[in-house]
């Protein structure tokens, strides 16, 4: 049986909760486009996102730990998948649109420099004078001028829908600028899944990278409410905690938090009266989130990692290596725009001196800024 756009928009009819977006209702892209017989909207909306140059590159750029510490930790890019599963899921129990949900996910680090939240602030601070930095508003450029894959128009031509979540994407560590996007009304529901799926997938990835790299020992969580349930639950003593008994609490975790934030976020919508997307977007307060029990213990854990984890010696060097390496690629570029590629130099004119700097070092993986800043300040090493 074909299923074409016509059908597929029917199905999210019945399939979908009154509040959630449908595809059918978009306010439609930026630039004329035909639409595809057998994918909505959001769907084109995601595939575009998915075979961008920006996407491939976080294969390559950290999360917590650099590429070149081990094959098993997180990357950017399985970080982005992770939220991206944990969306989906959650939009599914919730009856938001999964496709809408999958796109923001994928979409919400493409702006992310190399090594993480220490190359944004290296970046940031570089351009103080000038405009700054910031991933969020980069993914935006990413996906609205940066990525030149259509002759027609710049960007990816995403639907107003997507481009607002992206531009609403916020967690404890990113905060939103919304002023082209009705700054008055928080995201909708779909962006706001995108938001928690965030902060859930790294909470529990990054628990799992850091007791994986030894940085964490099963000792240091004594204490910790969300580790001793997953304890009692697996009736495990210590002090070892080997490969299997690991993934399976940190299984149990995301679990707990789905299952909790879904039911939390069931009796907020019920509670609200909305009926519409409209209606939940003017209420004056998020309604996907934990529950409060959940939400206490939950920032028990972060507290923990990022006392124990982000800010551990080993991660803090390579913070300081990160800001060394991109200042420094930035004061040579500056100096001597020359040295860079010339396709780069061609946009100069264009985005201004500083803006095509940083858009140059921004989209970098780890190993290219490495590699550029060996080739640039090693003598040995040809140019």
């Amino acid at each position: 049986m074909y299923f074409d756009r016509l059908t597929l928009e029917q199905l999210e009819d019945q399939t979908l909760a009154p509040y959630g977006m449908h595809s059918r209702d978009t306010k439609g892209r930026a630039y004329l486009d035909s639409e595809p017989e057998y994918r909505t909207a959001f769907q084109r909306d995601r595939d575009r996102i998915l075979h961008t140059t920006a996407f491939r590159r976080l294969e390559y750029k950290t999360q917590v730990f650099i590429n070149y510490e081990g094959d098993y930790f997180r990357t950017r890019l399985t970080h982005t998948l992770e939220v991206a599963q944990v969306g989906r899921t959650l939009a599914r129990a919730l009856g938001a649109n999964e496709d809408m949900v999958e796109a923001i996910c994928l979409a919400h680090d493409l702006g992310h420099s190399p090594f993480g939240h220490s190359g944004e602030i290296a970046l940031n601070r570089l351009m103080k004078e000038a405009g700054g930095f910031d991933h969020n508003k980069q993914s935006f450029r990413i996906v609205t001028k940066l990525e030149q894959r259509y002759p027609e128009f710049p960007g990816l031509n995403l639907t107003w829908e997507v481009r607002e979540g992206i531009v609403k994407h916020e967690s404890e560590y990113d905060i939103s600028d919304a002023r082209d996007f009705n700054p008055e009304l928080r995201g909708n529901l779909e962006t706001q899944i995108a938001n928690v799926a965030d902060e859930l997938a790294y909470t529990t990835h990054d628990l799992d990278d850091g007791l994986r790299s030894g940085m964490i020992t099963p000792n240091m969580l004594e204490g910790i409410a969300l580790w001793e349930i997953l304890a009692e639950t697996f009736k495990w003593k210590g002090p070892q905690l080997d490969d299997m008994e690991r993934h399976r609490m940190i299984r149990q975790l995301v679990g707990m938090l789905v299952t909790d934030m879904v039911q939390a976020t069931d009796l907020r919508l019920r509670e609200s009266g909305a009926k519409s997307a409209l209606d939940l977007q003017k209420l004056s307060y998020n309604v996907i989130g934990y529950s409060e029990d959940m939400r206490r213990r939950n920032r028990e854990l972060k507290d923990f990692l990022y006392a124990k984890l982000y800010r551990h010696y080993r991660v803090v060097r390579m913070a300081v290596k990160a800001e060394r390496i991109i200042s420094q690629l930035f004061e040579a570029y500056r100096a001597e725009p020359a040295i860079m590629p010339n396709h780069v130099q061609k946009l100069i004119d264009q985005r201004g001196l500083e803006r095509t700097i940083c858009d140059h070092i921004a989209g970098m993986t780890d190993r290219y800024a490495v590699e550029e800043h060996q080739r640039l300040f090693d003598p040995f090493l040809k140019p």
